[in-house]
């Protein structure tokens, strides 16, 4: 049976779904036609409802679990991993100036939106054109997500706050940044088999690290290897393998919070393969 995947090309992504879509595990018989999109892209996808899996933004599942339900391997929720908020000015003012964010359905998103509600100007931009309009003073400020968090000092940028660690201190919770889903409308028993092949392939990618490298540098040409290492160190941990009851309380606090904010009225209780 062939299902369509949906992923990034982040570092993060390529190393857990390798060994998956590359047979170099038991696929129970499923093969994969693979879509590879920035994340925002990857949500609005998901919103038309396009792949039968896929990966998105904890933001975006809480708009959707009426059609798609999370799988209990292949998370990227964990502490100390969240977005930054950037600026190439010392003195900001969030109030008026204009504010990237990566997609108005990331995760990034739904922290800023929690901790600076009196913004009032957002641009979206993919996330890898954030940092050249902050040095260009086309915006205030910006919310980087994945490896810019590792460059931005470099290119002269400062750090106005950490979403994630506000998020952290806030909550007490870990932060859910995103999972992988797959459609409801499929037999259990099926979305079961699928989640069992995203946590073996988990496991590998755990157990060989060094077998997706080259599909990793095939998918991000620019970056260098180290930089690829501490993007999986940041994102890929025990919670990719499964939530557990910490990661499966995370993600119920973020609906909570969508909720408080008015972002969505209400949600699917069995949001989660179980």
């Amino acid at each position: 049976m062939k299902l369509s995947l949906g992923f990034s090309t982040c570092p993060n992504d390529t190393f857990i779904f390798d060994a998956m879509i590359h047979h170099k595990i038991d696929t129970e018989g499923l093969t994969f036609e693979v879509v590879m999109e920035d994340v925002e892209a990857l949500n609005d996808k998901a919103f038309k409802q396009e792949l039968d899996i896929t990966k998105l933004s904890y933001h975006a599942f809480c708009y959707l679990t009426d059609h798609y339900r999370l799988m209990n391997a292949g998370s990227a929720l964990g502490r100390g991993n969240g977005p930054l908020l950037i600026s190439h000015k010392e003195q900001v003012d969030l109030q008026n100036g204009v504010v990237a964010i990566p997609g108005k359905y990331t995760t990034a998103n739904l922290l800023l939106t929690v901790a600076y509600p009196q913004i009032q100007h957002k641009k979206e931009l993919l996330f890898s054109d954030i940092e050249q309009s902050l040095l260009e003073d086309q915006i205030e400020a910006g919310t980087i997500i994945h490896e810019n968090r590792f460059t931005y000092s470099e290119r002269g940028l400062h750090k106005i706050a950490d979403l994630g660690a506000l998020w952290e201190s806030r909550s007490g919770h870990a932060i859910p940044l995103g999972g992988i889903v797959t459609k409801r409308e499929f037999p259990l028993e099926l979305q079961k088999k699928i989640d069992r092949v995203m946590a073996r392939s988990v496991q590998y990618a755990f157990d060989n690290p060094t077998e997706s490298v080259a599909f990793m540098k095939q998918h991000a040409q620019e970056m260098e290897l180290e930089v690829m290492k501490k993007h999986i160190a940041l994102y890929v941990n025990q919670f990719t393998k499964d939530l557990g009851e910490e990661g499966k309380t995370a993600i119920l606090f973020l609906f909570e919070e969508a909720k408080r904010v008015g972002l969505i009225n209400t949600y699917q209780e069995d949001y989660l393969i179980s």
